[in-house]
């Protein structure tokens, strides 16, 4: 049974990643109109009768978003009655099946009634959070026979207070590059790592901002991954779970940084593009990891500060 659920498991997060990536494509490839302004249906239609590249794309990303919501259900439902005693397991499955209800009726929204650059922005964030808890509930499931177990690590306040600070920015930043792409901003600034090749270099107009700031956010977060990284290889030699996992963090940013310039110098290559959206679907991922484990050190000294009350507590009546 429990094989079973992790096989499903991780066909559950392949499922999941294919629909992020396929809402950037629909993104990139401007095909939210691919349907018209019909949902669920496509013009009208269960199986649609005239065939557009446009089309093809959206309807392809609504089938696999449809499949997305089956197995997400299942497997929340799976996990729920099989490793419900773990902590974090109804969170979670409750996590995956809302946000993945979210994401769908955002898009539903979008297709029916058109929505802001603002709004539309928020979509791949939603479907990032989505993907996150689909992943680590995977990651529970896998804990099951204790074959990498984290209950153990020692993580200091001041590498925790990385890891929270870094996954909410993180966010922010995945907003700005979103949000780069739906105001059309993609390709502002022609030239990398500045603007342009002006004098001054600096942007003037508002999609130049708009990019640029990506670009300053885009900046901040590789700095600060870069340091909490050195952090890690000086601190944690002995933790393997946090000393190998900011590496990958570190290698993961870094071809996010040079995937991102090679998008604006090759003037929004679609692969180059779709890589860039997978590599930070797989940063987010592990960022989400850091905070579980954050998460689970902050109960275990609640608890121990519970059982020394409750040692004091028994003294004082002796």
């Amino acid at each position: 049974m429990q094989r079973a659920l992790k096989w499903f498991s991780v066909l559950t997060t392949i499922i999941m990643l294919f629909v992020l990536i396929g809402g950037a494509l629909v993104t990139k490839t401007g095909s939210g109109a691919g349907c018209g302004d019909s949902w669920p249906l496509c013009h009208g239609e269960l199986i649609p009768s005239k065939i557009t590249f446009e089309l093809v794309i959206e309807f392809s990303h609504r089938m696999v978003s449809g499949i997305a919501g089956i197995t997400v259900l299942i497997l929340s439902i799976w996990s729920w009655k099989t490793i419900g005693h773990i902590r974090e397991t109804k969170f979670l499955a409750i996590l995956s099946v809302f946000f993945l209800v979210l994401q769908a009726l955002i898009g539903a929204a979008a297709v029916k009634w058109g929505q802001s650059d603002a709004v539309l922005a928020l979509h791949f964030g939603i479907s990032l959070i989505s993907f996150a808890s689909v992943l680590l509930l995977t990651l529970l499931i896998f804990e099951i026979d204790k074959k990498f177990d984290t209950k153990q690590l020692l993580i200091d306040k001041k590498m925790q207070f990385h890891m929270i600070g870094i996954m909410i920015y993180s966010y922010i930043v995945v907003y700005t590059g979103a949000y780069v792409r739906h105001k059309g901003a993609s390709l502002a600034c022609p030239d990398w790592p500045l603007c342009s090749r002006r004098a001054s270099g600096f942007p003037t107009t508002l999609h130049e901002w708009i990019q640029m700031g990506h670009r300053f956010a885009a900046a901040l977060i590789f700095i600060w991954i870069t340091y909490t990284t050195w952090l890690a290889i000086k601190r944690y030699k002995n933790q393997k779970v946090i000393y190998w996992g900011w590496i990958i963090a570190f290698i993961l940013i870094c071809f996010q940084v040079i995937s991102g310039s090679l998008v604006v110098i090759s003037g929004l290559n679609l692969f180059i593009a779709l890589a860039h959206a997978l590599i930070i679907a797989c940063l987010f991922g592990l960022l989400s990891y850091f905070l579980l484990l954050v998460s689970r050190k902050k109960v275990q000294v609640n608890q121990n500060e519970i059982e020394k009350n409750n040692e004091k507590s028994e003294w004082t009546d002796l």
